[in-house]
């Protein structure tokens, strides 16, 4: 149970550090399970996901060592884990499916947990399993997979990200050439494919729409460092943006954000890029229109973190969610707080530019109770975030530090001994 308070903020200030991507970490460290060699990741943020996962590796037979914010993995004799209840905490837990068949030609796994925020099958994973040879057997709360793997060709009916980087896992020790059309386009594609190439995978095509990869009998171990988080980056920009100020982000990749900073540019704000990093200036003042798309499209991640921002702009915003059927919880909380939204089926319309009270909260999901963050340095007076779930922490690195690294006023209440989990 995670508490947090935020008081009105007018101006933030300053510049921050990001963090690496938590969507980047996760697969490759899945991809430990791939070789019997060392792989070792660095920079890797501290976050219950990562925990989460690292639990799970280690139910895989996985040896993990920390120092620091650098993981290191040893997976000799790699297994099937055994705890449905970890596998169920979290979405990215079926990205082991993917290297242990291909390892071990047998995977058994439960089906994922993660954020209410929608249907979010795992049909395409499988089917990517099966078009690879494996055989499938459902059992309830679980799926079993086994089979030696030969090359194919894929094709997804949605570019889903975890079901081409888990198709990709599988693919790279497969038994000859795969080809997989509408394959997911995102930055953590990439970045997933890098370090796998760096482990000896033949691997081109990633981040287009058709990835091709050549199978190889074995892969090496490597030093890797992921990319940093773009969404991390976008919530903070859109603080920035909420209020009269100058931020600079070190360590940004723009590239990997182009329709978020497009967005942020209609607002009125400042963005320049240098060596430095990126810097935002000004405070947003239009109304925009915002639909949430694949990448590179309009990220669905960042839709909750910039409705809080156009929760400051005089006029109506239109957001249009495409992703996911059930991600405008936030918004009922929001409304709490003063904010005038309607929400139609997929559409959501903003009235901004009221006055925003602070009050009490509750955060629906891990975008949503940033976002709900994000309200509280609007509203006047204080807010109390309850994040019973603890959702920030899952994809956050201490978010509260970053903002008081700025000028807010944000932190997170001590918890009685008794009362933490």
């Amino acid at each position: 149970m995670a508490t947090y308070r935020i008081r009105h903020c007018e101006r933030l200030g300053g510049e921050v550090n990001l963090h690496t991507a938590k969507n980047a970490v996760l697969p490759i460290l899945c991809a430990g399970l791939l070789t019997r060699e060392p792989l070792t990741v660095e920079r890797v943020p501290m976050l219950t996901d990562v925990d989460t996962l690292t639990e799970i590796l280690t139910d895989c037979g996985v040896e993990i060592s920390r120092n620091r914010d650098e993981v290191t993995l040893w997976s000799d004799d790699p297994r099937s884990p055994s705890s449905e209840n970890l596998l169920s905490r979290m979405r990215a837990s079926v990205l082991v499916m993917g290297p242990l068949l291909a390892r071990t030609g047998y995977a058994r796994v439960g089906l994922p947990g993660g954020c209410a925020i929608g249907q979010r099958p795992i049909d395409l994973h499988i089917k990517g399993m099966q078009a690879l040879g494996a055989e499938a057997q459902y059992t309830p709360g679980s799926v079993t997979l086994q089979g030696e793997l030969h090359g194919g060709s894929i094709y997804l009916d949605f570019p889903s990200v975890g079901a081409t980087e888990n198709i990709i896992l599988a693919a790279v020790l497969a038994k000859g050439s795969t080809r997989i059309e509408n394959a997911a386009k995102e930055p953590e594609i990439v970045d997933l494919c890098a370090c796998l190439s760096d482990m000896g995978a033949r691997i081109s095509g990633s981040g287009t729409g058709t990835i091709f990869i050549e199978g190889q009998p074995a892969l090496h171990g490597c030093t890797y460092r992921p990319i940093p988080d773009r969404i991390e980056a976008g919530t903070i920009l859109c603080a920035a943006a909420m209020t009269e100020g100058s931020v600079l982000l070190r360590g940004i990749r723009p590239e990997h954000m182009r329709a978020v900073l497009y967005k942020l540019s209609e607002t009125g704000v400042t963005l320049r890029e240098s060596g430095a990093g990126l810097r935002l200036s000004g405070r947003a003042s239009q109304p925009v229109q915002v639909r949430t798309l694949a990448y590179p499209g309009f990220p669905t991640d960042m839709q909750a973190p910039m409705m809080a921002l156009a929760l400051r702009l005089r006029g109506t915003s239109v957001f249009l969610e495409t992703i996911f059927e059930n991600r405008f919880m936030h918004a009922r909380e929001m409304t709490r707080m003063g904010a005038l939204i309607r929400i139609e089926d997929r559409i959501a319309l903003i009235t901004g530019g009221h006055a925003l009270a602070g009050t009490t909260v509750t955060s629906p999901d891990l975008r949503g109770g940033a976002a709900l963050m994000l309200a509280g340095l609007a509203a006047e007076g204080e807010t109390t975030l309850l994040d019973p779930a603890g959702h920030i922490s899952r994809g956050y690195e201490n978010l509260p530090a970053m903002l008081r690294e700025l000028g807010a006023e944000v932190w997170e209440e001590e918890q009685p001994e008794n009362v933490r989990g």
